[in-house]
């Protein structure tokens, strides 16, 4: 008898769908508001061939889930990213590269592993870029999400590029950074001219290799986070983990003028801790302020509840402001309910903003997501939006209403998975009534499963980027 191990990222809604489709006239719950025109896009892992005794969430090749709406009707895609390691794999009908923390295996590529395309995507310049924080971005064509290929600025990327590179909508700029585990520099750090050409990319000193996944910018700041999740080659040398976290080493935060470099970054250390996500920063007075989603242990197993909500891999909204002044470093807690996925308006991305969102975490072994919650950071008070009885969702994306006055005027639309009727739908919410029922629900004719980031373009970027080869 031949037993297969079961792998709960391969189970339910974790688990790939099969099939590509296109679906037109999509049914709806409720009225799409007839302002919201555009395309919202998610993307995620879905594996061609995984192997259950060694998939991990982060191995699925990328695939893109887009819901286009106009004039109140909406249509839905999902196409692959069509990257060289799912190529590889579409034509030799089975598993290929070894993935995340997998062992290599003898008829597999060895590690590290192939660039997937399967974290996030980003709108700039008229470009829609598909992102992996180990490689290049792919460039995607809108509004069919075809696989246009690699995208490295003319040859000037020479970097791996992060999954969450920061554009700040006054200036126009993009920043990103790229990181190496084994290679010097372990970090690098480059902005994007908001006409999408790469300024500048410089290296900055750290003294081992770190998993750094996200950062963050203010109007004059970049953010860096050298946090104790650490690659040394002689812990593996020696039968353990490369990746671990070193509970005993602090973390650090390292802060440069935009336009800086390794000459100009300050370094201030706090609790170890590990971050996955940011939600913001700003300048107040000779502070910085940086918030986000803190875990004090991390495995790297996936970001998993537990039922007792024990502190390893729990992320719960912090803050912590950085006196550039005087060195001094405060760090509190902004909450005690686990979240994950926190967002803002894009559009006050880096300055002050009142509010913020976070994806509320269920009580589970693997990552679920059972609510929205809305902060009021002026008031110091939350309100959140439930799901309802099984029913799980992901990131929500703010989509800022045309000619809105207040920062929280628009919706929040993100992807929801009903375990009892095993459907998807994407629901759009009033950010400014979170609480209340979904304005819409846009039902999905097949499973969305469960993926990573976001992104909403509107119809006028649409309408530019379309067709965009170049």
């Amino acid at each position: 008898m031949v037993i297969v191990a079961t792998n709960p990222y391969l189970e339910s809604n974790f688990a790939p769908v099969e099939l590509e489709i296109t679906a037109d006239h999509l049914p709806v719950i409720g009225e799409i508001p007839p302002d919201l025109n555009g395309m919202f896009l998610r993307n995620g892992p879905n594996p061609l061939f995984p192997s259950p005794a060694w998939y991990h969430w982060f191995d699925g090749h990328g695939m893109l889930h887009g819901v286009q709406i106009n004039n109140g009707k909406a249509k839905y895609h999902n196409r692959y990213i069509q990257t060289e390691g799912w190529k590889s794999e579409k034509d030799a009908g089975r598993a290929v590269w070894s993935g995340f923390l997998t062992p290599p295996q003898a008829e597999n590529a060895p590690t590290p592993p192939v660039n997937t395309a399967n974290t996030a995507v980003v709108w700039h310049a008229n470009r829609l870029l598909a992102l992996w924080e180990g490689g290049e971005p792919y460039h995607i064509q809108l509004p069919e999400l075809t696989t246009v290929g690699p995208y490295t600025y003319e040859g000037k990327l020479q970097s791996a590029f992060t999954a969450h590179p920061k554009i700040d909508f006054v200036t126009g700029e993009m920043m990103f950074f790229g990181y190496s585990w084994v290679n010097l520099p372990h970090l690098q750090y480059s902005v994007v001219s908001p006409q999408g050409q790469l300024l500048r990319t410089v290296p900055i000193d750290l003294p081992v290799g770190v998993m750094m996944h996200d950062f963050a910018i203010t109007a004059n700041y970049t953010i860096f986070m050298n946090l104790p999740l650490t690659f040394r080659l002689e812990r593996a040398q020696q039968g353990k983990p490369p990746l671990l976290f070193e509970q005993d080493i602090p973390s650090r935060f390292g802060i440069l003028p935009r336009h800086g470099d390794n000459s100009s970054i300050r370094w201030f250390e706090a609790p170890a801790c590990y971050v996955a996500h940011t939600l913001n920063a700003y300048e107040d007075g000779d502070e910085v302020v940086l918030m986000a989603c803190r875990m004090q242990t991390t495995t790297m197993l996936g970001l998993a509840g537990r039922p007792q909500y024990n502190q390893t891999d729990i992320p719960f909204l912090y803050k912590w402001r950085f006196n550039l002044k005087t060195g001094a470093v405060i760090e509190e807690p902004l909450d005690d309910i686990p979240s994950e996925f926190p967002r803002v308006n894009d559009q006050q991305l880096g300055y002050k903003t009142r509010y913020g969102y976070t994806c509320r975490m269920a009580s589970h072994l693997v990552p679920l997501f059972n609510g929205l919650i809305k902060y009021d950071f002026d008031h110091g008070s939350s309100q959140t939006h439930e799901f309802g009885q099984e029913r799980y969702g992901s990131e929500a994306v703010f989509v800022p209403r045309p000619g809105a006055t207040d920062e929280d005027e628009g919706w929040l639309l993100t992807f929801v998975f009903d375990e009892l009727t095993k459907t998807s739908e994407l629901i759009v919410l009033d950010a400014q009534d979170i609480i209340a029922e979904p304005v819409a629900r846009i039902l999905i004719p097949q499973r969305v499963p469960y993926g990573f980031h976001g992104t909403w373009i509107d119809q006028k970027n649409l309408n530019q980027g379309a067709y965009k080869l170049v």
